[in-house]
């Protein structure tokens, strides 16, 4: 076991490092990027109508985050496989989600003033990283079953 941890030292400390980058990225949100639905969605939002956004502003803030979580998830994802194929695969996905969630993110914000719910799950999909939560474990279920 002790061998195992000493084989993949650098792994462990990437890993340690993009989960660091990650909390502090959820940790100064606030300051980092505008983002007026972060009290939005913590108040009643069912109630009250969007708040007042600075469109291009809000673009760039979610474009930034989801482009700052999104390297660390690769990062994270190519350093736990090291496999360039399944780096490419989740770059792919990453980039065509992040085309697919933001277009969708104001296109309701644009159309849709009563679809408090869809907004907030789709802003949701922007602002974590929810994809490497699904990508870890079902590649690594992929690699074990190639293994047999």
């Amino acid at each position: 076991m002790l061998n195992k941890l000493k084989e993949n030292k650098f792994q462990i400390f990437t890993a340690i490092v993009v989960v660091i980058g990650l909390a502090l990225i959820r940790t100064f949100e606030n300051k980092l990027f505008y983002d007026p639905f972060l009290v939005y969605f913590k108040a009643d939002f069912h109630s009250i109508p969007y708040p007042e956004v600075d469109t291009l502003k809000l673009f760039w803030g979610l474009f930034l985050r989801y482009f700052l979580n999104s390297v660390l998830s690769l990062l994270l994802i190519y350093a736990l496989f090291q496999n360039r194929d399944i780096f490419k695969f989740s770059l792919f996905v990453y980039a065509f989600f992040l085309v697919v969630l933001l277009t969708s993110f104001f296109i309701i914000l644009q159309f849709f003033p009563d679809a408090g719910w869809l907004l907030f799950y789709v802003r949701r999909f922007i602002i974590q990283p929810i994809l490497v939560l699904l990508f870890i474990p079902g590649f690594y279920y992929q690699l074990q079953k190639a293994k047999k």
